[in-house]
C-alpha cells in the first residue's frame, strides 16, 4: 500500500499540483490502493477507467480536540455499477487512516459528538438510512434511530439531548388516483400552478421537512414536524443541503433556511429567508423580514433582503447568527455577502461590504471573528474578517478589512476548525480531493491524506499553465491551459476550447469526475479553459456582465482565448474542437453558427438551443427572467428581445461542423427536448451529428457505466474529427 512515496512527491511538484501553496509533505499518510491493473500501470495513461478507480473523499470534520479528522471515502465498482462509502478516521497531524464502518454498508454525514468521544453518521446497514453512533475508542457502533422509511439527514444539538432529522412528508395531493380514489389505475399528475417539476423530479405533493426529537437512553424518539402542513421544503430543493440548518449551542433554538412560497411566486423568486424555531415555545420567526424596529433606536431598520439568505451559523455565545445573503432578487449569482444578525438588539451587519468576492463555508472563531472561503482569481482561499456590531452613530454597513489567509493555485472547498487547528478539503486541476492541515496563523498547508497515491505513482498528468490574455475590450483574462503529458513543444497538437457551465461558475483549480481537464489532456489534447466574462473570483462587475448578454462579450472572450493559444507553434489551428455542458452547451450551439470555421468538431451536453421553448420548458423561471431579461412575449423589453434574437437556433443555417449532443431524459432544468431540437436541425441540414440520450440521468451523468459510455463517445468523436486516421490517443 505504501508505494513509491518519493516518486509521487516528485510528480506532484512537476505537474504543479500544490507547488505554490507552501505545502509540507512529511506528515502525509500511507497511500490507499486504487486497484490499477498491471496493464494500466505500464501504460501510464489517465483514462476514464483509471479515473473511476480513484477514491473519493467526501465530507470531513475535525474533532473538538483537534486531534483527529473523520471523513467519508467512496470507492466505485464498475461491474456492480455503484459505489460504497465508508467512514474513515485519520490523525489530524498526519498518519495512517482507519476504516471505521463495515464493507457492506453505505454511510454519510459524519459529525462529532460535543465531547469528541463519538461520531454520529447516517448508515443503511439496517436496510434504510438511519442515525448511528460510534464510540471512537472501542469502534462500537449502535443504531440510534428507527424512523419509518429512513431519514434524509440529521443534526445533533451540541447540548446532546436532542436532534433534528429530515424526512419527506406528503402535504398535497397531485396524483389522480389520490384525488379520485375510485380511479386507482389512473396515472396522471394534476396541477393548478407552477412548479410542476424541479431539477429531476415531478412535484407529487411531498416536501422535505425538519423534525425535532429528543435523544433519550441512546435512542432518537419520534420527532415533531416543525413545519407541519406547510407546502415547502427545508432545506431547500433541489439540493436539500443540511448546511442550511443549524442548532444553537444550548440546543434550544434551530435556525433554518426556507423559501415559504408556492406556485408561480415560488418559480420566479429567489427570496429565501432564515427562520428561527424555539423548541420550548414551538414559535418560529423570520429574522430576515422582521417588521419591528431594532431595540436600539439609533440603529437603522432591518435592511431589505429580497434575495437568497442561506446557511445560518450560531456564534459560540448563541447571541448572533451569521449567514450568507444576496441582495438582488431573482439572481442566483449575486454577491454572497456575509451578514450577522444580533439577537440582542435586532441589528444586521454586512461584514463584507468592502470585499468584492463571495463568502462561503462560514465558521466562527470566538464571538468576534469569522472565517470563510472566497473565490479569488480562479482559486478558492480561506479568509477572515472581524465582527463589529452596527451601533450608535456608525453606518449600518461598516467597511471591514477582510484578510486572505491562504494563497496558491488550489481550491479549498471546505474546512473545519477546532481551536488553533484547521483541516481543509483541497483540489487542484491535477489532484482530486485530499485533506490538508492549515495553520491559521500563517496559512501554511500540510498534506494529511493520499487516497489516490497509486494513481499518481503510475499515471502521468499534464502541465497546467496560467495564462493571462487580452480580451477584445482591453481587459485581462485568466485562462488555464492544460498540456498533454510528455508535452513536446516541437510537435503540433489538437486543442479543445472548454466552455464552462453555470453560467456563473468559476473555472478554478477544480477536480471533476464529469468534465476533467487532465483526462482530456491525457488523450493528446491541449485544453484551453478561459475564465470568460460571467465567472466569479474577478469581482462582481466581471461576473454580472453576462446577464442579459449571453451572445456578447463572453462569447468574444471564448474566441480570444482559443485564438491566443492557437497562435502557438505547438497547436494545430486546423484541429480545434469546442466542448461544454449546460451554459457551456449553449455556448457550443451558439458558436456552431458563429465560429468563422475555427472548429472542426463540437460537443454539447444538455445545452440550451431554443430560448423561446426553453422559457416554457424549464422550471425555475427566475433564472431565465434574470439571464434572458424576461419572457419572449415582452416585446417592449429590449434586453429580452436581444436575447431571443440571438438564440442559437436562429443561426442553424450557418452550421457546418460535426456535432455530438448528450442529454439526460430526466433533466428538467434544460429539458432533453432542447438537445432533440438541435440534433434534428443538424441532421435535416445534413451536418454529421450524433445524439446520446441517457434515460436514467438528469442534468449530469453520475452512474459509473453511463460515465464510461459518455467518455467513450466523447473521445471517440474528438478522435474521429481532430486526429489523423490511425493516430493513437
Amino acid at each position: 500500500m505504501a508505494g513509491n512515496l518519493k516518486s509521487w512527491l516528485l510528480l506532484s511538484v512537476a505537474v504543479g499540483a500544490m507547488a505554490s501553496c507552501g505545502t509540507k509533505t512529511e506528515n502525509m499518510t500511507t497511500k490507499i490502493d486504487n486497484g490499477l491493473t498491471p496493464q494500466e500501470k505500464q501504460a501510464g495513461v489517465f483514462t476514464p477507467e483509471v479515473m473511476w478507480k480513484m477514491n473519493r473523499i467526501g465530507s470531513s470534520s475535525l474533532s473538538p480536540d483537534g486531534q483527529s479528522v473523520v471523513y467519508t471515502l467512496t470507492k466505485y465498482d464498475m461491474a456492480e455499477n455503484r459505489g460504497r462509502t465508508s467512514l474513515c478516521l485519520s490523525p489530524a497531524a498526519g498518519g495512517d487512516p482507519v476504516v471505521l464502518t463495515e464493507a457492506d454498508e453505505n454511510v454519510g454525514s459524519p459529525a462529532w459528538s460535543a465531547d469528541g468521544g463519538a461520531v454520529w453518521y447516517v448508515s443503511d446497514r439496517s436496510g434504510s438510512d438511519q442515525l448511528w453512533k460510534m464510540d471512537v475508542s472501542s469502534r462500537k457502533a449502535v443504531q440510534v434511530s428507527d424512523i419509518a422509511d429512513g431519514i434524509a439527514g440529521f443534526g445533533i444539538a451540541p447540548s446532546g439531548d436532542r436532534a433534528y432529522y429530515l424526512k419527506r412528508v406528503q402535504v398535497e395531493k397531485r396524483r389522480s388516483s389520490d384525488i379520485y380514489p375510485d380511479m386507482g389505475a389512473s396515472k396522471a399528475r394534476i396541477y393548478d400552478d407552477l412548479m410542476a417539476r424541479h431539477w429531476n423530479y415531478w412535484d407529487e405533493g411531498g416536501y422535505m421537512h425538519i423534525f425535532v426529537a429528543d435523544l433519550k437512553d441512546g435512542r432518537l424518539t419520534e420527532g415533531k414536524d416543525i413545519m407541519e402542513g406547510e407546502p415547502w421544503d427545508a432545506p431547500m430543493a433541489p439540493y436539500f443541503d443540511g448546511a442550511e440548518i443549524a442548532w444553537n449551542h444550548a440546543g434550544t433554538q434551530l435556525a433554518y433556511t426556507c423559501k415559504k412560497m408556492t406556485g408561480t411566486e415560488y418559480a420566479v423568486s429567489t427570496d429565501s429567508d432564515i427562520y428561527l424555531y424555539d423548541v420550548a415555545s414551538a414559535a418560529t420567526r423570520n429574522i430576515c423580514k422582521g417588521d419591528e424596529e431594532p431595540l436600539d433606536p439609533r440603529l437603522r431598520r432591518m435592511p431589505s433582503m429580497p434575495g437568497y439568505d442561506k446557511y445560518p451559523v450560531f456564534s459560540p455565545d448563541d447571541r448572533k447568527i451569521a449567514f450568507r445573503s444576496m441582495r438582488r432578487p431573482g439572481n442566483e449569482s449575486d454577491k454572497e455577502r456575509l451578514f450577522v444578525w444580533n439577537s440582542e438588539d435586532g441589528s444586521m451587519s454586512d461584514l463584507t461590504a468592502g470585499f468584492d468576492y463571495n463568502a462561503s463555508n462560514v465558521v466562527w472563531n470566538g464571538n468576534d471573528e469569522l472565517w470563510f472561503i472566497a473565490p479569488i482569481a480562479a482559486t478558492h482561499q480561506i479568509c477572515k474578517v472581524p465582527y463589529r456590531p452596527a451601533a450608535g452613530d456608525r453606518p449600518h454597513y461598516d467597511l471591514l478589512e477582510v484578510e486572505t489567509v491562504t494563497s496558491g493555485d488550489h481550491d479549498i472547498n471546505a474546512f473545519t476548525r477546532a481551536g488553533d487547528r484547521m483541516v481543509a478539503e483541497v483540489t487542484t486541476l491535477s489532484m482530486a480531493t485530499e485533506l490538508f492541515g492549515v495553520d491559521p496563523s500563517t496559512g501554511e498547508m500540510t498534506r494529511l491524506t493520499a487516497v489516490n497515491g497509486e494513481v499518481y505513482d503510475n499515471v502521468k498528468m499534464g502541465e497546467v499553465r496560467k495564462r493571462w490574455m487580452k480580451t477584445t475590450d482591453g481587459k485581462q483574462m485568466l485562462t488555464w491551459v492544460v498540456l498533454p503529458p510528455d508535452f513536446d513543444s516541437t510537435k503540433r497538437y489538437p486543442a479543445l476550447l472548454y466552455c464552462q457551465g453555470g453560467p456563473q461558475s468559476v473555472v478554478s483549480q477544480f477536480w471533476s469526475y464529469r468534465w476533467n481537464l487532465q483526462l482530456m489532456a491525457a488523450q493528446g489534447y491541449v485544453v484551453v479553459a478561459p475564465n470568460r466574462r460571467g465567472l466569479p473570483s474577478f469581482g462582481q462587475e466581471w461576473l454580472d456582465q453576462i446577464s442579459g448578454d449571453y451572445s456578447g462579450q463572453n462569447i468574444r472572450d471564448y474566441l480570444s482565448a482559443i485564438d491566443d493559444v492557437a497562435s502557438e507553434p505547438w497547436v494545430d489551428e486546423d484541429r480545434l474542437g469546442c466542448v461544454g455542458a449546460s451554459y457551456g452547451g449553449y455556448s457550443v450551439f451558439f458558436l456552431a453558427g458563429n465560429h468563422d470555421k475555427r472548429f472542426k468538431a463540437f460537443i454539447a451536453h444538455c445545452g440550451i438551443f431554443d430560448f423561446d421553448s426553453m422559457y416554457g420548458e424549464t422550471e425555475e423561471l427566475w433564472f431565465v427572467n434574470n439571464d434572458y431579461g424576461g419572457p419572449y412575449w415582452d416585446k417592449g423589453n429590449a434586453t429580452a428581445q436581444r436575447s431571443y434574437a440571438n438564440s442559437p437556433h436562429k443561426f442553424v443555417e450557418k452550421w457546418d461542423t460535426p456535432i455530438l449532443i448528450f442529454t439526460g431524459e430526466k433533466d428538467f432544468r434544460i429539458p432533453y427536448t432542447q438537445s432533440l431540437e438541435a440534433f434534428t436541425a443538424a441532421r435535416v441540414r445534413g451536418i454529421p451529428a450524433r445524439l446520446v440520450a441517457f434515460e436514467d440521468e438528469a442534468h449530469q451523468v453520475f452512474k459509473p457505466q453511463n460515465s464510461l459510455v459518455w467518455n467513450r463517445e466523447f473521445f471517440g468523436w474528438l478522435d474521429k474529427y481532430l486526429k489523423p486516421a490511425g493516430e493513437n490517443r
